[in-house]
């Protein structure tokens, strides 16, 4: 039924395409009609439109005309030649009328699905003009620096010929650039640079002109499912140096991995026992099992037990590996964790798990480290040393032990405290390296999450495969592993300032995407960011021959089929573009083929330097490129002549990935723009994604349909039961950026509230009125504390009031000002204002008199003139932004800690995201009124001091007596 209302009515998406058809048909009129005009006509076009603008018409309005002066530019343009990343080339390139499409949904605020090769950077080019005719900012956003440098590069020269400016923003743009940079129209960049220059601007700027950004208008985020979706569970992190890190990495990496090969070492033992029992009982012979006796049974029952147990320490043990080649003890593996999980069979289950060391969790990246474990750690430790590494302080009951002491009189107790409060303190943080050391050593793995690059350790994005220099992992995770391998071992270091993704890009009034793959997505954009995801019909129909999947029972088997299809399609002539999972597994293939002597190039994060370069040679006759997740992510592999005739570029997966679209982005690499092209996957039971993930239905279809030895299995079950492993990933992948998101929405509000506070320091030409409101604000919020009712015991406290004033601010107040039975709270409270604003201009005039005396005895240095009012306005600013600054710092860590606790209330039936509202909003408070104290000590502290002598020189001039400001040079960036 509902298929035949589609029928009739059609869907949405093809209602959308079908009003937007008529807007295409308008632009080409209007570009029609500009053929005839000159080109300084056309040009003139973009003062023109502005001027409109100004007068009242709409961008909506504007449209077809912008958009048919964009594709008449390019026509004109046709034949030039432009220089694009080091090479000349000619300009080709006019908008399709599916191009067209794309560009009218993405300037309604659209993600356009276009397939590969379609010209999606072209296409960005018709919304960007349109909107950065506004004169507000307008950015592209793009996945790496390369292609951000090129698209401004080629693209721009649209925007240049029609009179707008266009720049690039890289990680190597320099900090003073950067204002000129966002001065532009249009700039290009990627999603950190400009995540991380907003966070700069509103957490690190001491003035107006350090901030860069002008504001957030309109943005296209191109391959929008890598930066929104992938990239979206890491948030941005601008950190520095720890002030009080006690770091032990260096101390217990020896003794860390010292455990760990034990438990390695056991498991081996364990798994060549069980190897030779299932020899003995003739399980390791092709065809029927033979019938055990009793004996036997209860032989091949302990077996099992032990090669299951194998797989809970060590996950890739390879002697396991290759006996799970056999259905039957692969079924029989399954029964056993089924018998585990049994409640009547859970203290079996624990007693046998307590003979490991450690209990990874492979699909759950995590583990635990068992009693035995734990014996193991004290064993490699000298006596006393490891005694208190898993036992935490009881401070409340420490404290009262010291208490009760009459040994101690209340100087010594509080010493004591404080000696108990530095021992708890030094055992959280070495149990804290522990836990990161065994994490770097157990889930870590060496060209998979990271490779060593000069000394140093570089994190590999898990989606795309490119290096992410720069980038650390937070916790102290980044120095556990650099203590593992080895490497120099940084500062710990400190959350300055932090935003998601999600949030950064909801600043946006528009906001646009485009890719290849948003389709799988769809539901994820449409309640995140309240995008509508259009899939563009093609320009030319889709020639690719995606073959069924290849799928075998092992890794061995899978890489034989892999070799003989390489071999089969290079001697066609035809190029071979080869995606893996990891760099592990590309070096891995590189290995098969050279000693296979098949010429071949690498790409990968240890040379993508050299991406553009590799992936234009990618489409020549003969050529092999084995590539990782990269895959020529935003850059098109092109044939070369004579290459189409023999069949085009063959794709082939090495496995299947955690991610669907990531599997279609490696199958779009072939065949764009009608080009014939072709695919294959191929998996094995040995893959991840198979061997976490996959049905236990799949084990009882193998028992009964195992191939030969090297003969691929095929059958739908198998197919549906890969997508379902994946759709699997994606539920809980979707999970963690959900689960990220809200807890940073309650941050977002706090960050919003800090933001605004700091620009308006920044922005006030009279920073001295924000001054005076903050001591206002503290005033009425502490009057609130000790007036707040007369009815009630302990709520009326004038003389507390009196006290706490006194005891904040340089007043004398009589106690007979507030003593009065008659006196209102709002009049205590304006009578206290009156006071301490009274203090402070006392205090500036004082400050202005010092400032003149200054000026006299610099009389003879005209260039040394200073204006008291400006030299006083310049230190209350900076009083203020130093007191933000190092107050939101320490929030900042009070609510990493909070975010580590908040979990296990899970334990208590209680929800940690509620949990995490009501303690966040507590420590908000806590901050504000910790901030308003601050900035009135600092506002009351701070003095001019007088030259004894006349100054050498102008820098020589002292201002502030107080804490310099934090350095925020070398901070490091983490993800």
């Amino acid at each position: 039924m509902l298929d035949f209302v589609k029928q009739i009515f059609g869907t949405a998406q093809t209602r959308t395409l079908k009003k937007y058809v008529k807007i295409v048909a308008k632009v080409n009129e209007h570009e029609l009609a500009l053929q005839s005009c000159t080109d300084d006509e056309v040009r003139h076009k973009t003062a023109e439109f502005r001027e409109r603008i100004a007068a009242g018409e709409t961008l909506e309005d504007l449209l077809p005309e912008a958009y048919a002066v964009v594709k008449n530019a390019c026509r004109r343009l046709c034949g030039t030649e432009f220089h694009v990343s080091g090479y000349s080339q000619n300009w080709d390139m006019i908008p399709y009328d599916v191009q067209i499409l794309g560009a009218i949904a993405m300037h309604y605020g659209a993600i356009a699905e276009m397939q590969t090769g379609e010209g999606k950077t072209l296409t960005a080019s018709l919304p960007l003009y349109l909107n950065a005719l506004t004169g507000k900012p307008v950015h592209l956003v793009t996945v790496n620096d390369y292609l951000a440098h090129r698209d401004c590069q080629w693209v721009g020269t649209i925007f240049r010929w029609l009179g707008l400016s266009v720049e690039a923003l890289t990680n190597a743009t320099p900090s003073h650039l950067r204002k000129n940079v966002y001065a532009s129209d249009i700039v290009y960049g990627t999603s950190s640079e400009f995540g991380f220059d907003y966070l700069r601007d509103n957490s690190m700027a001491q003035n107006r002109e350090e901030q860069c950004q002008r504001g957030h208008y309109f943005a296209i985020v191109d391959e929008i499912d890598s930066i929104l979706i992938d990239e979206a569970r890491t948030p941005l992190i601008i950190s520095g140096p720890s002030s009080g890190s006690r770091q032990m990495y260096d101390e217990l990496k020896d003794q860390v991995a010292h455990v760990v090969r034990l438990q390695r070492d056991a498991c081996n033992k364990l798994a060549t026992e069980a190897r030779r029992s299932l020899e003995t009982l003739g399980w390791l012979v092709e065809g029927e099992k033979p019938k055990p006796t009793k004996e036997q049974e209860i032989e091949k029952k302990e077996t099992l037990k032990k090669l299951w147990l194998v797989g809970k320490g060590t996950p890739h043990n390879k002697i396991m590996k290759r006996l799970k080649e056999d259905p039957e003890i692969r079924a029989e593996l399954e029964k056993v964790d089924i018998y585990f999980h049994h409640d009547a069979n859970k203290e079996e289950r624990l007693q046998t798990l307590a003979e490991l060391c450690i209990i990874v969790d492979e699909k759950g990246n995590e583990y635990e480290l068992t009693d035995k474990g734990i014996n193991a750690w004290s064993s490699a430790n000298t006596p006393g040393d490891t005694r208190d590494d898993f036992t935490m302080l009881d401070l409340g009951g420490e404290y009262a032990r010291i208490d009760a002491d009459p040994a101690f009189d209340d100087k010594q107790k509080m010493q004591q405290k404080v000696l108990v409060r530095e021992e708890d303190a030094r055992r959280k943080e070495r149990a804290h390296n522990l836990r990161q050391l065994f994490r770097a050593h157990l889930l870590m793995e060496k060209d998979v999450d990271y490779i060593v690059a000069e000394g140093k350790i570089v994190i590999i994005d898990e989606n795309t495969g490119r290096p992410q220099p720069g980038r650390r992992f937070s916790d102290g995770l980044h120095q556990a592993i650099e203590a593992k391998e080895g490497v120099a071992i940084q500062g710990e270091t400190q959350t300055y300032a932090t935003i998601t993704l999600q949030n950064y890009f909801r600043l946006y009034k528009k906001l646009a995407g485009m890719t290849g793959t948003a389709m799988t997505e769809a539901n994820e954009f449409k309640e995140i960011y309240k995008l509508d995801v259009l899939a563009i019909p093609t320009h030319r129909n889709n020639q690719r021959l995606d073959s069924d999947d290849e799928i075998y029972m092992t890794e061995r088997e899978k890489y034989n089929a892999l070799l003989h299809e390489i071999q089969t399609i290079h001697a066609e002539g035809r190029p071979i573009l080869i995606g893996t999972e990891s760099v592990e597994v590309s070096e891995k293939l590189s290995r098969i083929l050279r000693q296979n002597r098949l010429e071949h190039t690498i790409l990968n994060a240890k040379n993508h330097a050299h991406e553009a370069a590799i992936i234009a040679e990618a489409g020549s006759p003969g050529a092999i490129t084995v590539a990782t997740n990269m895959a020529g992510r935003g850059t098109d592999i092109k044939l070369k002549e004579g290459v189409a005739d023999l069949g085009g570029l063959h794709v082939i997966g090495t496995t299947r990935h955690q991610s669907r679209r990531i599997d279609r982005q490696l199958r779009g690499r072939c065949a764009r723009l009608g080009d014939p092209g072709s695919s294959k996957f191929y998996v094995s039971f040995e893959d991840s994604l198979m061997r976490m993930f996959s049905s236990p239905r799949i084990t009882a279809f193998l028992q009964r349909f195992r191939p030969p030895e090297g003969e691929p299995i095929s059958a739908k079950v198998l197919n549906k039961s890969i997508e379902t492993a994946q759709k699997r990933i994606e539920q809980r992948n979707y999970t963690i950026r959900k689960h990220t998101l809200e807890y940073d929405d309650v941050m977002n509000k706090q960050r919003a509230e800090i933001y605004s506070f700091r620009n308006d320091v920044l922005q006030a030409e009279n920073v001295l009125q924000l001054a005076l409101e903050v001591m206002e604000n503290i005033s009425v919020r502490m009057s609130h504390q000790y007036l707040a009712n007369r009815s009630v015991e302990g709520g009326w406290n004038p003389e507390g009031f009196r006290t706490w004033l006194i005891t904040h601010f340089p007043v004398t107040i009589d106690a007979s000002v507030f003593d009065n039975d008659y006196v209102q709270q709002a009049e205590i409270t304006q009578k206290a204002i009156e006071i301490i604003q009274h203090a402070m201009e006392k205090k500036l005039e004082h400050q202005r008199e010092s400032i003149r005396q200054i000026q006299a005895m610099m009389e003879s240095m005209p260039q040394m003139h200073i204006q008291p009012e400006a030299v006083l306005q310049e230190i209350i600013r900076n009083i203020l932004i130093r007191c933000t600054d190092k107050a939101w710092q320490e929030h900042l860590l009070h609510i990493d800690h909070l975010r580590t606790e908040v979990s296990l209330r899970a334990i208590g039936q209680k929800d940690p995201l509620t949990e995490f509202k009501h303690e966040a909003f507590r420590l908000f408070d806590t901050f504000s009124l910790r901030l308003q104290t601050e900035i009135c000590h600092g506002l009351f502290k701070f003095e001019m001091m007088v030259p004894q002598q006349q100054p050498a020189a102008p820098a020589s001039l002292p201002i502030l007596k107080s804490t310099p400001i934090i350095p925020f040079t070398g901070a490091q960036i983490e993800g």
